[in-house]
């Protein structure tokens, strides 16, 4: 507890010193709670040579004890306000590295591990971006609902897109609750620890990751419909006519089946099919 009034009190300190004020917009939360930092610490089991990248770098508490586990530590943080702070505060540390931008549209590659609080109101658009980078463990927190449709089950309400392909691309865990405390300012809701690991191996076979990634995406937007009336939509967005477009999907995989309830490796088998009839 003594802990977390210290680090309240320097989030408070810093920020009125610099005179920000924590923006909603920008998901401007900041852990406090040393306990679940060292956490987060524990969970990316680091190593001296590891390169951590750390994505809202925010007021730097994290970054600081990163850095003394790591080899390098990028801190990614888009809030110029911010930036100042966190260079003033780690200047002279060689094996820290501030980089101002939005890491959505970054190309960072030099790093093995992901470890972050970052701003949940890019929770999704993350996820994606880190799945598709070269990486050995990430460790974030989530909003407790975000966190539940990574490994929710098939024909659940949280089962969706990000449950699809966080399966076939990697290993969820989900870890220790965060209360909404542990922040400053609170946030709404609570948050969840998620520790990610790349398969090494896909569980299923794809033969285009276009393909399937835009089967999924498109058949989400109707979950609750059948496969053969979801479809229909897929079809049309590449410029197929209606009748054309609901004859092909009438003769795909699971046609009668709703979308909600089908498993990741049905979703592989729709994609496969449309691929390998070059239907598009």
């Amino acid at each position: 507890m003594k802990e977390m009034v210290n680090l309240l009190y320097q989030a408070k300190h810093l920020l009125r010193r610099y005179r920000v004020f924590p923006r909603k917009r920008l998901g401007q939360n900041f852990m406090i709670e040393k306990f679940y930092l060292n956490l987060l610490v524990d969970y990316a089991e680091l190593a001296p040579e590891d390169v951590v990248l750390e994505i809202g770098a925010g007021l730097g508490f994290l970054t600081e004890l990163l850095a003394k586990k790591a080899d390098k530590v990028i801190a990614v943080e888009i809030d110029p306000r911010l930036v100042r702070i966190l260079r003033k505060r780690f200047r002279g540390m060689d094996n820290i590295e501030i980089v101002q931008g939005d890491i959505l549209k970054m190309n960072i590659q030099e790093f093995n591990k992901v470890v972050s609080t970052p701003p949940y109101s890019i929770s999704s658009h993350l996820l994606f971006w880190i799945l598709n980078s070269p990486f050995n463990l990430a460790v974030l927190t989530f909003q407790k609902e975000f966190a539940a449709r990574l490994n929710a089950p098939v024909g659940s309400d949280d089962y969706c897109r990000l449950s699809v392909m966080s399966y076939y691309k990697a290993w969820i865990e989900l870890l220790d609750e965060v209360p909404k405390e542990a922040f400053y300012p609170p946030p709404e809701v609570d948050s969840v620890i998620v520790r990610i690991k790349p398969r090494e191996n896909p569980p299923f076979k794809i033969e285009s990751e276009e393909v399937f990634q835009n089967v999924v995406r498109v058949l989400f937007t109707q979950k609750n419909k059948k496969v053969r009336n979801a479809a229909v939509l897929y079809f049309r967005e590449y410029g197929l006519d209606k009748r054309e477009a609901q004859k092909l999907a009438t003769e795909l995989p699971f046609s009668e089946k709703k979308v909600r309830d089908l498993a990741p490796e049905d979703f592989g088998e729709i994609a496969n099919e449309i691929y390998e009839k070059n239907i598009l």
